[in-house]
């Protein structure tokens, strides 16, 4: 019986119209969907969300929607420039939405930065290690000119890195993917087990 394709949310984190992040991100997608992957692509420049605020957050338009594409996806690959060592904004207010969505799966970061993204990195470890996720004991960081310019990927260091990162959420994706599932329907102790629906 074939395995079931893994499905991946790539979470584009940049507003800016002409992101690298966005190309980092859609170049992965293509070599997830490469791989027999399930790639949906959330560009917050284009489905923008409106600021989080819990009393009123979940009974936004389309928020039902867009709980499914997140609760669908088995991996996020998240992409986000760096901003004064943190996170874009628009990402941080896409994680504010969810956490049950997150528990026991992995989270991929990839972060646009001049200064190797490593408080960014470990910002999006700690909101993974929060909401009960995983994530890749790496990132991947990148600048503008030297590794992406004219919309394209000229660095093959950064080839050879994202080559890696794509392999490693596949493969540690479905890993986590299968055993999330086995703990889900089971009954004995773990971390997902207050996620398990009453019998």
């Amino acid at each position: 019986m074939p395995e079931q394709s893994l499905n991946v949310l790539a979470v584009v984190g940049s507003l800016h119209r002409e992101s690298v992040t966005r190309v980092v991100i859609q170049h992965l997608a293509t070599q997830l969907r490469t791989a027999d992957c399930t790639v949906d692509v959330l560009d917050l420049s284009c489905e923008a969300l409106p600021l989080y605020n819990p009393d009123t957050a979940y009974q936004q338009p389309g928020f039902g929607v867009l709980q499914a594409r997140v609760d669908r996806a088995e991996v996020f690959l998240l992409g986000t420039p760096d901003y004064h060592g943190s996170i874009s904004g628009g990402l941080k207010n896409f994680l504010d939405y969810f956490w049950r969505e997150f528990a026991g799966k992995l989270f991929a970061t990839v972060v646009a930065s001049h200064e190797k993204g490593l408080t960014v990195t470990d910002q999006l470890r700690t909101v993974a290690r929060q909401c009960y996720a995983w994530s890749l004991p790496y990132g991947v960081s990148f600048t503008d000119k030297q590794d992406v310019a004219g919309g394209q990927i000229v660095s093959e260091t950064l080839q050879r890195r994202l080559e890696m990162l794509a392999r490693d959420a596949r493969v540690y994706g479905a890993l986590l993917a299968r055993q999330r599932a086995t703990d889900l329907a089971g009954t004995g102790p773990g971390f997902l087990e207050r996620l398990r629906k009453p019998a």
